[in-house]
């Protein structure tokens, strides 16, 4: 087994160190030792950090991410947590496909000022509704989290 100091790990996953040295902090990787001043680390922290980074990218935080492992370290990622943030993920790429086609509205509307498009309207009333609704959903999730 070839361990991967912190500088190797981060060649090969493109993650900072200091991203590397932070998920360390936060408990959702271990090093196995230190040659020098570097951080030790066995190969399955590249799949580790792949799923770390996969998990970021659906908008989980580093908290959840942190409870998708069980306690020997590998995954153990709740169905229902994936079904939920799936559904999450439809309504908004709902959302941002309506927005994109106001935009897109607004970009060519032949009103003489965007403030008397109807469409631009809807499109500013549209967005200060989903302000709030992201930011209680935000709040819902601590909670539940």
């Amino acid at each position: 087994m070839k361990l991967l100091d912190i500088s190797e790990v981060s060649d090969h996953t493109g993650i900072a160190a200091s991203a590397i040295r932070h998920y360390e902090e936060k408990g959702l990787l271990t090093s196995v030792g230190r040659r020098g001043l570097r951080r030790l680390f066995g190969p399955d922290v590249l799949d580790r950090l792949a799923l770390i980074t996969l998990g970021k990218s659906a908008g989980f935080s580093l908290d959840e991410i942190k409870d998708m492992f069980g306690p020997d370290g590998r995954p153990d990622i709740s169905r229902e947590k994936l079904t939920a943030r799936a559904d999450e993920l439809d309504d908004q790429i709902q959302r941002l496909g309506s927005l994109r086609d106001m935009i897109r509205h607004v970009a060519v509307c032949s009103a003489p000022s965007h403030m008397e498009c109807p469409r631009f309207k809807k499109l500013l009333r549209v967005g200060s509704r989903s302000r709030k609704k992201n930011s209680s959903m935000r709040r819902e999730r601590k909670l539940i989290g």
